[in-house]
């Protein structure tokens, strides 16, 4: 069986090898630039352990192609939410717009997505039409995902349901579909496959609660980006979303939020009471339970395939891996 080790040994070759053309130099030294800040290449690492826990034996360009189109397309979206949500820190370096414009991070970002896609297609012939149309359906739902977020930043009310509608698009959609691409090169059955998408989609679901309440309690040097920028950018967070729902001063919550914060000071005052409300509400403490029951939902689900220990805890620790930078 395919292990950890070898896992992460591949991945790490595999995108210390990535090529990019040198001209136009303004098209690929931003996309050269996003590869070389790394991450945690969540997408491609949940791709390669699903397929080896579903019985894959060699890590060739069969699946690591499609892996490494998976994290290809998650950068394109770095690159243009970044944009839109004005963020001038990528794991703790200047992100592109900031570095080169919004003109040249657009068209970098672009023609990174058509990339994906050629990654995608080297796919085995056998289930290559399957993985290109659950990659397409799920790079949907980032998009629309994406737009959502952004409509609700005009809004003053955002029920629970519509942000989880929300962060099922933008972030679950993706991490499902890398479960399931792993799953269909694997050769897996239709029943394993789905399971394994609703793994990764109940993963994708508390990794963003997590990264929503890591925005505000996080060690910036740790999280990679300033921390509070939700509440300065006036997101509907988890944590602000549930905070409206709870509160008995919505007006006065809502006035805080919305109070112009020009200076670093003004900056440092609106995150801290903010954060005084989060906690006077008890919302922290719900948004950790929150984490807590979306990965346990993942863990019934693997349980569920009978795969053997071995194979279950390769999934299981995956998971873990994952949501345990909150606890």
């Amino acid at each position: 069986m395919i292990s950890e080790k070898q896992i992460e040994s591949r991945i790490e070759a595999l995108f210390k090898g990535l090529a990019f053309p040198d001209r136009p130099e303004n098209v690929y030294a931003p996309q050269r630039y996003m590869i070389s800040i790394g991450g945690k290449r969540i997408r491609p690492r949940l791709c390669l352990t699903a397929y080896a826990a579903l019985g894959g034996e060699l890590l060739d360009e069969a699946v690591l192609a499609p892996a490494a189109g998976l994290e290809l397309f998650h950068t394109f979206s770095l690159i243009h939410d970044d944009i839109m949500d004005n963020s001038p820190l990528r794991r703790g370096q200047e992100t592109v717009w900031k570095k080169w414009g919004d003109d040249i991070a657009l068209l970098s970002g672009d023609a990174m997505l058509i990339e994906s896609y050629k990654y995608m297609l080297k796919a085995p012939e056998k289930v290559r039409s399957q993985v290109l149309q659950l990659f397409s359906e799920n790079a949907t739902k980032v998009c629309e995902g994406q737009q959502l977020d952004m409509d609700f930043e005009r809004r003053e009310s955002v029920s629970m349901a519509e942000y989880e509608e929300m962060i099922g698009d933008k972030t679950a959609a993706l991490l499902a579909c890398s479960a399931g691409t792993g799953a269909l090169i694997a050769g897996a059955d239709e029943n394993s496959c789905a399971t394994l998408y609703g793994f990764g989609w109940d993963l994708g679901m508390a990794f963003q609660v997590a990264d929503d309440y890591l925005d505000a309690y996080a060690d910036q040097a740790v999280f990679g980006k300033p921390v509070g920028g939700d509440i300065l950018n006036e997101k509907m967070s988890w944590l602000t979303v549930r905070a409206l729902e709870k509160t008995d001063n919505r007006a006065g919550l809502l006035q805080l939020l919305s109070r112009p914060a020009e200076t670093q000071e003004e900056k440092a005052e609106k995150i801290a009471a903010v954060k005084a409300e989060y906690e006077r509400l008890g919302v922290p403490e719900e948004a950790l339970k929150t984490i807590a029951s979306w990965h346990a939902s993942a863990g019934e689900k693997i349980a569920h395939l009978n795969l053997g220990s071995v194979k279950t805890q390769l999934l299981a620790r995956f998971a873990h891996s994952l949501i345990g930078r909150v606890k």
